[in-house]
């Protein structure tokens, strides 16, 4: 009777064990850098770009993102004057 009960445990365990390894191996494969690439806006003329394309500038001990070098040029007259 302790054999069977063992045997039957050890089928569920198997079971949900399988069960997650085809759950893990049938999900769609999304490249690591679309799924984190983060969105942020340029503080001058405020688009959206992804953080990985952005120019980025440190003015002040902190870092900005800009959509191009023509943006962080002009926030840093901006900020001198």
């Amino acid at each position: 009777m302790y054999r069977l009960l063992l045997i039957l445990c050890l089928l569920i365990v198997l079971y949900v064990l399988v069960r997650k390894a085809l759950r893990e191996f049938s999900k769609p494969s999304i490249p690591e850098r679309v799924e984190h690439d983060q969105m942020i806006q340029d503080p001058v003329c405020r688009t959206y770009i992804p953080r990985t394309a952005a120019v980025s500038a440190s003015i002040g001990g902190q870092t900005y993102y800009f959509c191009s070098r023509t943006c962080a040029q002009t926030f840093q007259k901006q900020l001198s004057s």
